[in-house]
């Protein structure tokens, strides 16, 4: 079968305007015999012109509130090894494996990312990791001006930190609501790539909610196939109606350069942050004061639930907000503030929201059935990584580890009180289901099924009652805090 051009190329400029305008093709694509009149190709022409003209529209209200951002660092060097250099992180040294610093010797250690005016007397939104451990910290505008900046606070567990510059009726961004983006819908990602300076890349969202990406420790990332490079962090995403929706953070890449997926913080979270390090220089964020873990299809089905949904205690904070109000080990956390929990991220991040001192309603489900309880929020301990450590998924029948009974000296050594009860966990195969579940040498079986063991002959009275290729669940402490396991019985 042959094509003339003519219509081939009216078949290409329908399809792409249908495709970027989400157009309706029926009715539209019209095969016009060759020669015959054509108005067709001048209007899909128009279409693709007029969505060209609102990106140009949206990058003329943005990129003028967008900044570089350069940092230098004074680093003493004391020998490194043979083969590392100081210029290594441009990427391989020039001077290969024979390169060696002088002993003592400074170096003066440069880098660069993106920032976005968020206030016209010079607030300035970027990532923690552009301006982390910088001496000096330098604001250059897209006409080369240069403006020297502060610190007004960081915040490393979004990865988010707040600079300012002195100035008068800059050219502010607008802030967007990061909840109502959709799935799909185009944004532009603007940046200095490569120190490129106002670089302009298109894309649509990905993904909402990404978590456990290991960039931080409160995570909501929006995922974008826009392209995003090293430079780019601390750049603005925006919607088509030129607002702000998240700031670029970090890719996920085999190469060094995007691959069409990249992460931005969501600009709620941000805006939370920021105004926070902008009033007191600091962040302060609810605690619950509970270890939690996620709810696996083997739990769910331990504990009779009706899903996966929710989050599990592992353990309570004595003392803590929680204990206080009555919440228990074994407790599954299904709502927070009348908002149903999807995991144990969704809860910690809603959590880190709430205001101290605040009365939150935590519906949790116990033994079956449903509870609400009143807990009375407390501040994030400096030493506390999050409100509850998420912990992994984690005789002699073949049970894919051995056990013994916890002596004084064992005690000791794990840190244990000397009333212990249970048996410690040894030699662990790594190809058994316990170990896949997250079983390690070390941890304390305080629990086997609900029942209480305190000695290898409780472990295995309870073990010898249960059927080859039946789940196990144990209770166990690692590291000083509870959490459940559950695995498959060898068969």
């Amino acid at each position: 079968m042959s094509f003339n051009l003519k219509t081939k190329g009216v078949l290409i400029a329908v399809a792409a305007s249908c495709f970027v305008a989400g157009a309706v093709v029926t009715g539209i694509l019209d095969l016009t015999p060759y020669g015959a009149a054509e108005s067709q190709p001048s209007a899909d022409l128009e279409a693709l012109r007029r969505i060209g003209q609102g990106f140009s529209q949206v990058v003329k209200e943005v990129s003028p509130a967008v900044v570089n951002v350069r940092v230098s660092k004074e680093v003493k060097v004391k020998h490194p090894p043979l083969g590392e250099s100081p210029f290594d992180f441009f990427g391989e040294s020039p001077f290969g494996k024979f390169f060696e610093w002088p002993e003592g010797e400074d170096f003066l250690q440069q880098g660069s990312g993106s920032g976005v005016i968020v206030s016209k007397d010079g607030y300035i939104l970027t990532n923690n990791h552009v301006i982390a451990g910088a001496d000096e910290i330098t604001v250059v505008y897209g006409d080369g001006d240069r403006y020297d900046a502060e610190v007004v606070g960081t915040d490393p567990r979004t990865d988010l930190a707040v600079i300012k510059i002195d100035g008068k009726d800059l050219p502010a961004a607008k802030l967007g609501d990061s909840d109502k983006i959709e799935v799909g819908e185009w944004v532009l990602a603007v940046g200095n790539p490569f120190e490129l300076q106002n670089t302009v890349t298109a894309g649509i969202i990905s993904a909402r909610g990404r978590s456990n990406v290991g960039l931080a420790d409160y995570e909501d990332f929006i995922q974008t196939d826009a392209a995003i490079n090293p430079g780019n962090s601390g750049g603005p995403l925006v919607n088509l109606d030129g607002e702000v929706v998240g700031i670029n953070t970090a890719i996920a890449t085999r190469t060094g350069g995007n691959m069409g997926i990249g992460f931005a913080i969501p600009i709620n979270m941000a805006k939370q942050i920021m105004a926070q390090l902008i009033k007191t220089g600091k962040v302060t964020r609810g605690w619950l004061g509970v270890y939690i873990q996620p709810v696996t299809p083997e739990l769910e089905n331990q504990f009779k639930l009706k899903s996966t949904d929710g989050a599990l205690v592992a353990d309570v904070t004595g003392g803590g907000p929680a204990e206080k109000a009555g919440l228990k080990r074994g407790d599954v956390i299904v709502e927070y503030q009348r908002e149903k929990i999807e995991d144990t991220n969704h809860l910690r991040n809603l959590v880190a929201a709430t205001d101290v001192g605040a009365v939150a309603d935590v519906k949790v489900i116990r033994e079956g059935r449903e509870k609400t309880l009143k807990v009375k929020i407390g501040e994030l301990p400096e030493e506390e990584a999050v409100i509850g450590r998420q912990f992994g998924e984690g005789s002699e029948r073949d049970v894919g580890f051995s056990v013994s009974n916890l002596t004084p000296s064992v005690r000791k050594q794990l840190g244990l009180p000397e009333t212990q009860e249970g048996v410690v966990v040894r030699d662990v195969k790594k190809t058994s289901d316990a170990f896949q579940k997250g079983l390690r040498e070390g941890d304390v079986v305080v629990e086997v099924n609900r029942a209480r063991v305190s000695s290898v002959g409780d472990f295995n009275g309870v073990i010898s009652r249960v059927g080859a290729g039946d789940e196990v669940l144990l209770l166990v402490i690692t590291e000083g805090h509870t959490r459940y396991v559950t695995f498959e019985m060898e068969k």
